[in-house]
């Protein structure tokens, strides 16, 4: 039976290969969610992309709400202040994997301080869009693994 994987993508990823494209790189997001579902296999990929903390919020919620795996999630400026975000993933029982296309602990110190990280099954950064891939075959095994 296939499983539900969340992908989850906050504030202005919408401008990805338009946005500061020598952090962030010239993939669109578009690209990225190919990218996704090319590695999901026979699991299903719920993606999506909102500019709005409370509509991820919601989407987290619908997560947990409709019995998914496992989530996959790219904050973005969220990550470093939003106790609503962090509240929801502490609800989901599931695989969470934190991701960023930059490495955020080589940037300004702002970007340091995570607080999905204290939730997160683990953390990827740094690998630019491909990280998507990479997080779609780690929880793909992490997945795998909690159910062998």
């Amino acid at each position: 039976m296939p499983r539900v994987i969340h992908v989850l993508n906050g504030p202005n990823l919408n401008r990805l290969g338009k946005r500061e494209p020598k952090i962030y790189g010239s993939t669109t997001l578009a690209e990225v969610e190919a990218m996704c579902r090319a590695e999901a296999g026979d699991d299903a990929v719920v993606f999506r992309q909102t500019n709005w903390e409370g509509q991820l919020v919601e989407w987290i919620h619908e997560a947990i709400d409709g019995e998914a795996a496992g989530i996959v999630i790219n904050p973005a400026g969220l990550t470093f202040r939003s106790i609503p975000v962090l509240d929801a993933l502490k609800m989901f029982s599931g695989v969470i994997i934190e991701l960023h296309i930059s490495n955020i602990h080589r940037r300004e110190p702002i970007y340091h301080q995570s607080l999905v990280s204290t939730v997160a099954t683990a953390v990827i950064a740094g690998l630019g869009a491909g990280g998507y891939a990479t997080a779609m075959r780690s929880i793909r095994q992490l997945l795998d693994a909690s159910a062998a």
